[in-house]
């Protein structure tokens, strides 16, 4: 179909606002769920890494990056104690070597005893079997310098075994700057993953600070398009709907007086055109210019009496009765009529459902719409007439009862559609406009609504929408 309108808002607006505001506060719902659990994950994430950090840093001892430089302090200082030694042979430099030496051992013992990293851990087992090496070939050096003489062989010896001291000494120097280069790039490495981590950190930040912003944004429009605007709107369409019930009520008694200004002399004029017709000759009483006078008297006292039908509509004396009943009863009355059109006037069988109305004013808003069809088709065409249930209404529980008039017709064009239910709009040559205003005046008395829906030359389905009656309503009424 090309559009769907609604007529009237008896039901509250039943046609879909409730599903609407019900589907933005489930919206509301999932983006205040999905903000939350992307808002605790970026929290999340970002507390492991701050941990994981905090363990790193806290596994740095800032000593053991002096491991390396003092270890080469001392293994020099050895060096220079056993240099002086092999330059001026005091026992003093000797005893002092030893001492030293000793200290450096236990000092070497004990920080291999507490390495912290792997790589800790092989340096020093590589550091021990060196040093070993070192204070067994420093014995020798010691050896080889006992004693006051200074011959030959003995300082040949010394050299040989100074030397053999150095290589070794070399050796721990080369360890040493091996460790002091790994600590510095596993330093270097350490403070790079610590950037990305405080980068990562504050991207996080950020983007929990953009989710906080969009879920912020987000609960704002929905409660703003759920909530504020439904009641705006709401608001609105009852100040209209009090703006157009107090013109309706003008209207109402403005169309007494003029309706009683006008019957009257109406009243007089066909009395008149009566009596002279009934005075004249038969050959004269059915003279056209007569004929024309009656005809436009009896459309003037139609004009009157749907303008005041529209304007001040009775109440409608409601009972529970089946829609079904009804649309049998108008078809009954009027498909030998549509038969001479060679229009098809289809019932559909339906459930049985019941609503509350009043069944004269019902069935004339039917044939009303049947009348439509009918015109709209012109010739060999059908009319479908069904009932069916709709639910999803405004009102706890509520369902309703639509029933339906379906034609294949000519449709209704846009430009007609706009003023569709406007007072006195027609675009039938003699028509007053006012049909489907009081048709849909009707339809609003019994709390209901009119809808229609139509395509250009396939057809328009105008549905009468009434409030179902619930089967304990029905038990006691008469048939």
């Amino acid at each position: 179909m090309d559009a769907t309108f609604d007529a009237t808002s008896g039901l509250a607006g039943a046609t879909g606002k409730v599903p609407a505001v019900r589907l933005r506060l489930v919206g509301l719902g999932l983006t205040a769920l999905l903000g939350s659990i992307l808002v605790l994950w970026a929290s999340r994430t970002t507390w492991e890494r701050v941990e994981r950090l905090q363990r790193e840093f806290a596994g740095l001892k800032a000593d053991n990056f002096y491991l390396g430089v003092r270890m080469r302090g001392e293994i020099q200082r050895l060096n220079e104690t056993l240099l002086r030694y092999r330059l001026r042979g005091e026992t003093n430099d000797a005893e002092l070597f030893r001492s030293q030496a000793l200290d450096f051992k236990v000092w070497l013992e004990q920080n291999s005893t507490n390495a912290a990293t792997p790589l800790e851990y092989e340096f020093f087992q590589q550091v021990r079997v060196a040093y070993d090496d070192y204070l067994a070939e420093s014995a020798s050096v010691l050896q080889a310098r006992l004693g006051s003489a200074w011959l030959g062989s003995r300082a040949s010896k010394f050299k040989s075994s100074y030397e053999e001291v150095l290589n070794q000494s070399r050796h721990l120097l080369e360890l040493c700057d091996s460790f002091i280069e790994n600590q510095r790039t596993s330093f270097g490495a350490f403070l790079q993953r610590s950037q990305g981590t405080l980068a990562q950190f504050q991207q996080l930040l950020q983007i929990s600070l953009a989710l906080v912003l969009v879920l912020a944004a987000a609960l704002v429009v929905l409660v703003y398009r759920g909530m504020i605007a439904p009641l705006r709107h709401q608001l609105s369409e009852t100040r209209a709907e009090v703006a157009r019930q107090e013109k309706l009520a003008s209207l109402g008694v403005l169309a007494a007086g003029v309706a009683h200004e006008i019957r009257n002399p109406l009243t007089a004029i066909k009395f008149r055109l009566f009596s002279l017709k009934n005075s004249l000759p038969p050959a004269l009483a059915e003279n056209e210019d007569a004929a024309v006078i009656a005809s436009e008297i009896t459309r003037l006292e139609r004009i009157v009496r749907d303008f005041l039908q529209f304007a001040r509509p009775s109440d409608p004396a409601l009972v529970a009765v089946p829609a079904g009943r009804m649309l049998r009863e108008v078809a009954d009355l009027l498909r030998p009529q549509l038969e001479k059109d060679a229009i098809a006037l289809k019932l559909e069988d339906s459930e049985e459902a019941w609503v509350r109305a009043d069944t004269q004013q019902i069935k004339q808003v039917l044939i009303n719409l049947i009348h439509n069809s009918a015109e709209s088709i012109e010739r060999n065409g059908m009319i479908v007439l069904r009932v069916r249930s709709e639910s999803g209404f405004a009102r706890a529980g509520a369902t309703a009862v639509v029933v339906e008039v379906a034609d294949n017709g000519k449709g209704i064009p846009l430009e007609v559609r706009q003023r569709l239910f406007d007072p006195f709009f027609t675009t039938k040559e003699g028509g007053t406009g006012l049909g489907l205003p009081i048709a849909a005046r009707i339809v609003e008395k019994h709390g209901g609504e009119l809808r229609y829906q139509t395509e250009l030359r396939h057809g328009t389905t105008f549905c009468i929408v009434l409030p179902r009656v619930q089967e304990d309503e029905t038990e006691n009424t008469s048939h």
